[in-house]
C-alpha cells in the first residue's frame, strides 16, 4: 500500500514537473523537465534523508554524546520490533521532531533541543514512538521524497519565470502566476497524503510507548511552542513542513492557510478515544488530576545504552 502511494505520488509530482516545463518552454521545456524529474526522483530516493537532515543542521549523536536519548530510541525501537534508527539532535528552540529515511534499515530520528527542554520523559517517549511509527509504516520514504520534489518544483517555477522563454512561454504575467501556483499545487499533493498518515502514526505511537496520554500531552505542548517560536530553517525549507510532528511553520501567521497536519485538538481527541477504549485515563482526566510525568532530565545525558538486538525486556517508564 505504501509502495503504491509512493509510486502515485512520484508520478503526480513528475506530471507537475512536466506541466511546468511545458508552460515555460514548450516541447523543449517539457522534455527538459521530464529528464530533470527523472534525475530528481532517483536522487531523492537515495539521498532525500541526507538532504532533510542537512537542511535542518541536524547533528548525529551516539551513546557517548547523548546516552539517555539514544537509549530511549533504542528501547522504543525494540518495543516496535524494528531496527534501531540513527539519532540526531537539532539545536533549535522550537519544540519539534521528525523522522526520515527510505526504509526502516536506513532511517533516522531528529529531535529539536527545544523539544527536550519542555517535555517530560514520558511525553518525549510518546514523540519518539510517533516518529518510529512513521518509519515502521514506511511513511518516511513518501515524506522525504515529497519534500524534495516539492522544493524542486518551487525552484524550477521560480527559475523558469525569471529566465524562461518569453516568446513561447506563458509571458510575464503567466510566469509570475506560475511561481505561485506551481508550489501551491505541490503543497496540495503534500496535503493529500499527510493528514491520515499523522492519525495512524499517533495511534501506533501510542501503542509503542504504551500510553496515548503521553503523546497527547506532548502534542499539546509542542503545538503551543511551535505557534510561539519560529523555526528559521523550516521557514527557509517550507516544503519539508509535513515531515515534522507539528507544523513548524505555525510561527508565521500565513503558513496556517494550507496546513499539512490535522488539527491538534482532533489528534488529541482521537488519542483520548483510544485511551478510553483501552480502559485508561484520557488526556483531560490525567492532566486535570495533576499527572505530568517525570520532570524533564535536561540534556538527556545519563544512562546506559544496550544493543537492542540482544535485549530481553526493555527498561524505561513504559515497560
Amino acid at each position: 500500500m505504501n509502495f503504491m502511494r509512493t509510486a502515485i505520488l512520484m508520478a503526480a509530482m513528475t506530471a507537475l514537473f512536466v506541466a511546468v516545463g511545458a508552460l515555460l518552454g514548450g516541447q523543449t521545456g517539457m522534455l527538459l523537465a521530464l529528464a530533470f524529474a527523472g534525475v530528481t526522483n532517483l536522487y531523492a530516493y537515495w539521498n532525500s534523508d541526507k538532504m532533510a537532515l542537512s537542511a535542518n543542521n541536524a547533528q548525529e549523536v551516539d551513546a557517548a554524546s547523548a546516552p539517555e536519548l539514544v537509549q530511549m530510541v533504542a528501547e522504543l525501537a525494540y518495543r516496535a520490533q524494528m531496527p534501531m534508527p540513527r539519532v540526531y539532535i537539532i539545536h533549535e528552540d522550537q519544540p519539534n521532531a521528525f523522522a526520515t529515511g527510505r526504509n526502516p534499515e536506513n532511517a533516522a530520528v531528529a529531535v529539536n533541543t527545544g523539544l527536550m527542554q519542555i517535555l517530560t520523559r514520558e511525553e518525549l517517549a510518546g514523540v519518539i514512538a510517533h516518529e518510529l511509527a512513521h518509519i515502521k509504516n514506511r511513511d518516511t520514504l513518501t515524506m522525504t521524497i515529497t519534500a524534495t520534489l516539492a522544493g524542486a518544483i518551487s525552484s524550477i517555477a521560480q527559475w523558469g519565470a525569471l529566465f524562461g522563454n518569453r516568446n513561447n512561454g506563458p509571458g510575464v504575467i503567466g510566469s509570475l502566476a506560475l511561481m505561485v501556483l506551481a508550489p501551491l499545487a505541490a503543497m496540495l499533493v503534500q496535503m493529500a497524503i499527510s493528514r491520515s498518515r499523522e492519525y495512524e502514526a499517533d495511534r501506533m505511537g501510542a501503542e509503542i510507548c504504551g500510553s496515548p496520554v503521553w503523546l497527547a500531552g506532548a502534542l499539546a505542548k509542542i503545538s503551543g511552542g511551535a505557534a510561539a517560536i519560529p523555526n528559521q530553517n523550516a521557514e527557509a525549507n517550507a516544503a519539508m513542513a509535513h515531515m515534522f510532528i507539528i507544523n513548524p511553520l505555525t510561527g508565521q501567521g500565513m503558513d496556517n492557510l494550507f496546513s499539512t497536519h490535522p488539527n491538534v485538538e482532533n489528534r488529541i481527541a482521537a488519542l483520548d478515544d483510544l485511551a478510553a477504549r483501552s480502559g485508561k485515563a484520557t488526556f483531560s482526566e490525567a492532566y486535570a488530576s495533576g499527572f505530568h510525568g517525570d520532570s524533564p532530565s535536561g540534556p538527556w545525558n545519563g544512562g546506559e545504552v544496550r544493543d537492542n538486538s540482544k535485549w530481553g525486556r526493555p527498561r524505561g517508564p513504559w515497560g
